[in-house]
Formats: C-alpha cells, sequence, structure tokens
C-alpha cells in the first residue's frame, strides 16, 4: 500500500491508475472529501467477496484522504493487515501530520516534487503532439516562448499547465487556411498574466535578488516587498527567497535586532508548512521585519576577520586551562589547570585569557539592541 504526497499536479492520481492498469486489479476510486465510513466499508465488503471468489486484488485510491479523520483511518487498518485491499493513497499535504501511525506503519509513503519547467514543456509538446488523447488533430503552431510562459506560471503544476493551453488552443481563432497561432500573446491572455523578464537562470534572476536584498539592507520594505512580487509572480521558489531573508536578518541586522535571525528562521518553517500562495503573507511579514529593523554588519566583519587570521597565520594552540580535563590522565599533562570558572564570580564574569593572542573581532555597534551589548561589554571590563 502506498501514499502518494506532492503538490497539485504532479501525477499522483496519473500513477494510481497507471498501477492498477498494470496490475489488473479491480480500481476503485473515492474522494475522501465527499465519501464516509458507510460506502468505504461497501467498497471493502466488496474487495472481500472479490478476493474470495474471483481471487482478484482491490486498489483501493483514496483522493485527499488527509480529509479522513482519526475513526475513518482506523477503518481501513483491519483490511490492510489481511490484504483484502491495496490502499493508494493521494494527499498534498504531509501525511506524518495527518494520518494515524498505524496506517503510516502499513504503507510506504512517496513524495511527489513539482514539475521543472522543462519537465512541463515536454509535457505541453506531449499533448500537443497527441492526436487521440490531446490536441494534435488541428493544424496548431506554437511560439516556444508562449508554452515557457505557461510552464512558468504553473508552478510546477501540470494539470494546470494542460488546462491553460487547451483554453489558448480553443479561444485562438485559426486563419484562413484552418491553422492557429499560438503566440505568447495568446498565452497570456488564457491565464490573465503577464510575461514577465524574469529567467531563473538569466541575468534577471540575478539582478532582481539582488535588488530585493539590497533594498532590505537599505531599510525601504516597500522596494523590498514589489522586488518580493516579482520574484513571486515569476514563479521563484518560496524557499530560495526565504534563505535570502535569513542571509540577509545574520549579515545586515545581526545583533542589532536578534528577533530578525528568529522570524526570518520562523518563516522558512512556516513557508514548508503552509505553502504557496498563503506562504506570501508570511514572506512579505518577514521582509518588512527585516527591513524595519536596525542594521549591523558586525557579527559578518566579526567571522570574516577571524577566518582571515586562521587562513593567514599558524594554529594558535589551545591554551592549557582551557584543554580538556574529563580524562584521566588529564592531570598529566595540566589539561584545565589554572581555569577559572566564571559563574564562581561576580557577575559571572572572570577575566582570564581565552586565546594565546589578544585578538578582538567583534566591534558591536551602537545600532539597536547592540548598543546594550556593547556597553554590556566595556562593564565587564571595567570590572
Amino acid at each position: 500500500s502506498l501514499i502518494f504526497y506532492g503538490p497539485s499536479g504532479t501525477g499522483k492520481s496519473a500513477l494510481a491508475y497507471l498501477i492498477s492498469t498494470i496490475s489488473c486489479a479491480k480500481f476503485e476510486f473515492i474522494n475522501a472529501a465527499i465519501c464516509g465510513v458507510s460506502e468505504v466499508k461497501k467498497i471493502i465488503f466488496s474487495a472481500r467477496q472479490r478476493k474470495l471468489e474471483e481471487a482478484q486484488r482491490t486498489i483501493l485510491f483514496i483522493d485527499e484522504i488527509h480529509r479522513f479523520n482519526k475513526a475513518q483511518q482506523d477503518v481501513l487498518i483491519g483490511d490492510l493487515e489481511q490484504g483484502n485491499i491495496i490502499l493508494i493513497g493521494a494527499t498534498t499535504h504531509n501525511p506524518y501530520f495527518y494520518l494515524v501511525p498505524a496506517l503510516i506503519s502499513r504503507t510506504h509513503i512517496f513524495e511527489f516534487k513539482p514539475h521543472s519547467d522543462a519537465e512541463l514543456l515536454y509535457i505541453l509538446k506531449t499533448a500537443l503532439n497527441d492526436s487521440e488523447r490531446g490536441m494534435g488533430q488541428g493544424d496548431i503552431v506554437s511560439d516556444e516562448q508562449a508554452l515557457l510562459h505557461l510552464c512558468r506560471i504553473s508552478d510546477g503544476d501540470a494539470r494546470r499547465a494542460l488546462n491553460a493551453l487547451e483554453i489558448g488552443i480553443l479561444t485562438t481563432p485559426a486563419d484562413k487556411n484552418g491553422k492557429k497561432y499560438f503566440s505568447l500573446e495568446a498565452a497570456e491572455e488564457c491565464v490573465q498574466k503577464k510575461a514577465l523578464k524574469y529567467d531563473k537562470n538569466g541575468d534577471a534572476h540575478y539582478d532582481t535578488i539582488s535588488a530585493f536584498i539590497k533594498s532590505m539592507r537599505g531599510s525601504d520594505p516597500d522596494a523590498a516587498l514589489y522586488w518580493l512580487a516579482k520574484m513571486l509572480c515569476s514563479g521563484e521558489d518560496p524557499r530560495f527567497i526565504v534563505r535570502r531573508i535569513i542571509i540577509c536578518a545574520a549579515e545586515d541586522v545581526g545583533n542589532a535586532d536578534p528577533h530578525a535571525l528568529i522570524l526570518s528562521n520562523a518563516a522558512l518553517q512556516a513557508v514548508e508548512f503552509v505553502g504557496m500562495p498563503e506562504a506570501r503573507i508570511i514572506l512579505a511579514q518577514a521582509v518588512i521585519y527585516v527591513s524595519c529593523a536596525p542594521k549591523s554588519n558586525a557579527a559578518y566583519l566579526a567571522i570574516e576577520k577571524a577566518i582571515k587570521d586562521v587562513e593567514s597565520e599558524k594554529g594558535a594552540e589551545v591554551p592549557v586551562h582551557l584543554k580538556d580535563a574529563s580524562y584521566k590522565s588529564a592531570k598529566k599533562n595540566d589539561s584545565g589547570q589554572g581555569y577559572q570558572y566564571a559563574h564562581n564570580f561576580s557577575n559571572h564574569y572572570v577575566q582570564q585569557q581565552y586565546m594565546g593572542k589578544k585578538c578582538v573581532y567583534y566591534y558591536p555597534t551602537e545600532q539597536g539592541y547592540e548598543k546594550r551589548i556593547k556597553q554590556w561589554l566595556i562593564y565587564l571590563k571595567k570590572t
């Protein structure tokens, strides 16, 4: 038994039908959104009879299986164990959050990923050339850019791309010779979405993300939101965007507002859990916070300087009093001897050497919370 998990239009149902055809099993289809326990029990009863009388297996395909509650899912467990049914469940939600452990332990879970633009392009071209099940009956000339536009706005959803192509072909008038020209303009019209200049592997991609980061760094939330919107409308992966927000929170905000990094990391988790289109709201909140936060790159400059020292100089020895003293023969090597435990002193601080040489890497600024850090460090060194 299998659970297919992934976004819409990635082939979950298609693969289930294919498995049924190849296996010659009886295929039963239900949608968990509109089906109740009584219908499931009827199918299971028929599957038992079929197994006994005809020795034929039954594949029960449950679309949107995450909509079944615990009691409904429990109905399946016994017959799964006895082999009366083979379950194939499809869901757009993480099954580990929505399915009971007993069901998960009796199934194999396969995650479906969104189609790449190249895969969608292949699917669309196949549909255009298929005269039996596709749109190959007519005389159609398609613009490569038109097809690529449909791929980009479909977010990896093949069903969405095929529906858009079908609408575009049906609404495109034929010329006097009966030939249809599916152009970029027709593609934009059929999906009501303008093709943006944004190639994920080209200059426009890197220019846009550069403008996005620099807008957040420059404390301009409006500009940052505009570039965010452009990336989202162009089909950019939200996870790629949120990774850049996290980097900006650490590099450009830093300890001037430590909450920026916490909120950005929370945004990553929320984006992965919620998904698009609602993830745009989470991204917007994180972008606004990071843009409006006080800025400091002191942490970035500090680690860069430390790395430069490590790479350009001979590695420093760990001072004897800081060496590990937990093993039996540590005392013979004087490891840990003379170490002063900071919590035994006033303010939980004691002056002692933590490097073999005196170096300063971190220079806190006067910005935001970092000003308090600076004041605290000055105070400690006076004690």
